[in-house]
């Protein structure tokens, strides 16, 4: 039966979350049990796409792009997909009606990745970051409101706001994985060979201003979805906090991470604060 094929395909985008990202996880068991399955979907999704371009170097990447992009497309139209992440993220795109044109901004910034390496220009570092992260932001927020366009268009711009900030933490602090693994530099303006605390200084101060923009958003949340969203947000904040502590010299070198001890207390917090209505 369909209904036991999609159990499996549903079970699968939750295990590649789980896999891939255990602080997400986290986050994401902190939602309301009636939409985490559908953050699940969207997650495996980006994430599959996200592995082809950086992880398969033994294989070619622009095939394996190209098949999967063909397999998204017959997914969405025929409303099913034997690639068990593809067949979960099109019940997901079909039952919270996400625009094409979201989906197809991430697989443009997806694509770029397969050959560029340099964004010289703060107009095209912007435009990845909109296909990369802010769209992103956009199909879970679709989740989250549950078919609500007044309360998309309302939150919309935190939304994307919130994704860029997640998305820059993630380029600061993999920075030397993008920049000798894939000799990619997505900062404009910052010679990555020679960061220097002003250059930091100047990407933290530009995080943080989009993390006080995605703040308000999050305050406006529906409930199902505002502890799952808080709990990222502190996590990533957390993060950040340790990347502007940390010698530039030293981000270059190496993977700044938060130790689980320290994501423990910080969700335990993060529960205490929902629950006193502090958010």
């Amino acid at each position: 039966m369909k209904s036991n094929f999609d159990k499996i395909s549903f079970d699968c985008s939750r295990n590649v979350t789980k896999t891939y990202s255990t602080s997400f996880s986290a986050a994401v068991r902190m939602l309301a049990p009636s939409i985490r399955q559908d953050i699940y979907n969207i997650y495996g999704f980006v994430r599959f796409a996200d592995e082809i371009v950086d992880s398969f170097h033994d294989y070619d990447k622009e095939e394996l792009f190209a098949l999967f992009e063909n397999d998204l497309a017959q997914a969405k139209k025929n409303k099913i997909s034997l690639n068990p992440v593809l067949n979960s993220f099109q019940h997901t795109v079909a039952k919270y009606n996400i625009p094409n044109e979201l989906i197809d901004a991430f697989m443009k910034s997806m694509k770029l990745d397969l050959t560029k390496t340099e964004y010289k220009t703060q107009q095209e570092y912007n435009d990845y970051i909109f296909g990369s992260a802010d769209v992103v932001g956009l199909m879970c927020l679709k989740v989250f409101v549950k078919g609500d366009d007044h309360k998309y268009e309302e939150l919309k711009n935190a939304a994307m706001k919130l994704g860029s900030a997640f998305q820059k933490v993630n380029f600061l602090r993999d920075l030397k994985a993008d920049f000798e693994g894939l000799s990619r530099t997505y900062f404009p303006d910052t010679d990555l060979s020679r960061l220097d605390e002003a250059s930091k200084l100047k990407i933290i101060n530009e995080i943080e201003a989009d993390f006080r923009a995605g703040f308000e958003g999050i305050i406006n949340l529906p409930l199902e979805a505002k502890f799952g969203v808080y709990t990222a947000f502190v996590y990533y904040k957390k993060l950040l906090s340790k990347l502007s502590r940390t010698p530039s010299e030293e981000i270059k070198n190496t993977r700044i991470r938060v130790p689980d001890y320290q994501k423990y207390g910080l969700f335990a917090k993060c529960y205490f604060s929902y629950k006193l209505n502090i958010i």
